[in-house]
């Protein structure tokens, strides 16, 4: 028995040393290689900001069934006043997400038309939405399970046409009284072989652009639209400050829009994204940067936008890093947008035209001599898009009500030097007030060092 034991460990026993070292030559290469990893300032482990998620995000609900409803109506009744019976038609859009629930991301737009068609009829009395949709025969199943919201679903008229048929051909049943010589009124977003098309199959009609009544629907916005907007807004701002406290001299413009991205999404916004220029880069308002590193002397420009349940954000911010050794003239220009951005949110208020915003922001500017480099509007309009009507901008005649959400985003650009931008988006209250959407959290930058 002795002698078998023997005989089979010593073999194994030979080896010994060999398994050693090998074993001790791979325990060297992978510390080498996970310290190389960890510590290689230019190739960082991805962050994770999952904790962002739990700021809003889970506690805010989607645009609701009756709140669509009432949309529907508004529209109904806009159309009856504005002409008796006109008709509305959109295609998957903005504006098809915001009367039924229809966006692009439901429905990719082709070549094969799908028409949302919206009209009014009076029953005892009162004016009620009829909804048609229009859909190619061979993805009618698919257009069904839309998740279109309406009084009474099974009252929506579907319209099948076939490949061979002209679908305009076949919407004008669905269009009543305009056939004859009314008005369809059609999204302003809607493609011109659509217009073009119901245009021929309604040779007695006018097809034209929507209105500003129409328009004016989804300006104002609700209480549940603020809500999402603001959780939305909170969101980006927190992400920025995150990635700004992991900012470092040397960091490439990708790598921090990377970072950015990645904020943006473990946060819980969607299609996240922010435009990144370091240094002179930012004196292009819309530069698409050159990838440069952050030098001491540079500044940091995050111009950043996500979606939450259909709802854009769009924050800005100019900063500086602790070690930063910033020019005392760019520094001074930080602050004068600064001071600029918040007269123009004081001067905000319901019953003012959009026009004196913009004026004010640019007057300011104007007295240290950088009203020349103040080259965009003041702001825009936000909500299910990020840019949309009405407009902070000179020479406009709108005047702002409650209910309307704007960017407040003055800038000053000096090409081959310094950029800078401060982006804060707000809505007017029932007092007629401008409230930040980002108030929940802090609010406008309080220097460029705490965004």
């Amino acid at each position: 028995m002795d002698e078998k034991v023997s005989t089979i460990s010593t073999p194994i026993a030979g080896y010994r040393p060999q398994l050693t070292r090998l074993v001790c030559l791979l325990l060297l290469v992978y510390f080498a290689l996970s310290s190389l990893w960890a510590g290689h300032p230019s190739e960082p482990r991805r962050p994770s900001f999952s904790y962002l998620a739990d700021h809003c995000t889970s506690s805010i609900s989607p645009i609701g069934t009756e709140e669509f409803l009432t949309r529907q109506k508004e529209l109904a009744i806009t159309l009856h006043n504005l002409n008796g019976s006109a008709a509305y038609v959109t295609e998957p859009s903005a504006n098809g997400l915001f009367f039924a629930n229809v966006s692009t991301v439901e429905w990719r737009l082709s070549e094969r038309p799908l028409l949302l068609i919206i009209t009014p009829k009076l029953e005892d009395g009162e004016i009620h939405p009829k909804l048609s949709v229009l859909a190619p025969r061979f993805e009618a199943t698919r257009a069904k399970l839309l998740p279109i919201p309406f009084a009474q679903p099974n009252e929506i008229e579907w319209i099948e046409w076939p490949e061979e048929a002209s679908p305009y051909e076949l919407a004008v049943a669905a269009l009543g009284e305009q056939k004859d010589g009314g008005i369809v009124f059609v999204d302003s977003a809607t493609r011109y072989f659509v217009v073009d098309g119901l245009q021929k199959a309604l040779p007695q009609a006018k097809v034209v652009a929507a209105p500003v009544e129409i328009k004016q629907l989804r300006e104002r916005k609700s209480k549940g639209e603020l809500e999402i907007m603001k959780c939305a807004h909170e969101t980006t701002l927190l992400s920025i400050r995150e990635v700004h406290k992991r900012l470092y001299i040397g960091m490439r413009e990708s790598e921090a829009r990377e970072m950015i991205a990645t904020a943006l999404a473990d946060a819980g916004l969607s299609n996240g994204g922010c435009l990144t220029l370091f240094g002179d880069n930012a004196a292009l308002p819309h530069g698409s940067g050159s990838d440069r590193t952050l030098g001491q002397s540079d500044f940091a420009l995050f111009d950043c936008t996500g979606n939450l349940l259909g709802y854009q954000s769009d924050v800005t911010r100019t900063v500086a890093l602790p070690d930063s050794k910033i020019p005392s003239g760019h520094l001074f220009i930080w602050e004068r947008v600064q001071a600029a951005q918040l007269r123009a949110h004081d001067a905000a208020r319901a019953g003012t035209a959009t026009a004196i915003v913009d004026e004010v922001a640019r007057s300011y500017l104007q007295r240290y001599g950088y009203e020349k480099y103040f080259t965009h509007r003041l702001g825009h309009g936000i909500g299910i898009e990020g840019h949309e009507s009405p407009y902070l901008v000179g020479g406009s005649k709108d005047i702002i009500k409650t209910g309307h959400t704007f960017s407040n985003e003055p800038g000053v650009y000096i090409e081959g030097k310094v950029g800078v931008r401060l982006e804060d988006c707000f809505y007017i209250d029932e007092k007629g007030n401008a409230v930040l959407l980002t108030e929940g959290v802090g609010g406008t930058a309080k220097s460029a060092l705490k965004p």
